[in-house]
């Protein structure tokens, strides 16, 4: 098993995973599958060196992935990011997610991070106790502010410090 830079290449694999995630209504506020043209925009125009994109490969095959995200866009918010985990389903439950973590964390310094923010759905438990679990803490709350067919869903913003 390795976690590595992902590369155009798994680009596809990457969506894949993705538009898996989007059926359940649990990871994701898209309602429709992403092609890889739509995501190549969001891949290319990034500096891997602060924002990178990793996939975690057990037997050369993409289980899962890892991005970071700037958040807001704005200078002053540098040092903060957000972070995305997907795994295949046929990979979850298995661990991948909380490995995935867990080097997030702690290759933030090397980022030049400071906080990490997760935007996690409430009814998400897994990914909520996945968090918790890495010492995140509930630090925003927006009620119904998705609507995933016709059910009004809140989303909890769970983030941390870095230890610098």
């Amino acid at each position: 098993m390795i976690i590595r830079n992902a590369t155009e290449i798994d680009l596809p694999t990457i969506v894949s995973i993705y538009n898996a995630s989007i059926p359940g209504r649990m990871a994701t506020a898209d309602l429709e599958p992403a092609s890889v043209e739509s995501r190549l925009a969001w891949f290319k125009g990034r500096s891997f060196e602060l924002r990178p994109i990793w996939v975690l490969e057990i037997d050369s095959i993409v289980a899962g992935w890892l991005s970071f995200q700037s958040f807001y866009g704005r200078p002053a918010y540098d040092a903060t990011a957000e972070i995305s985990i997907y795994v295949s389903p046929e990979y979850q439950n298995c661990g991948l997610a909380s490995l995935l973590l867990a080097k997030a964390i702690n290759h933030s310094p090397s980022l030049g991070l400071q906080t990490l923010l997760g935007f996690i759905f409430a009814h998400n438990h897994k990914s909520v106790n996945l968090f918790e679990k890495y010492s995140f803490q509930r630090w925003g709350y927006l009620p119904e502010v998705a609507e995933l067919d016709g059910v009004k869903r809140d989303l909890i913003i769970m983030g941390l410090r870095i230890c610098i």
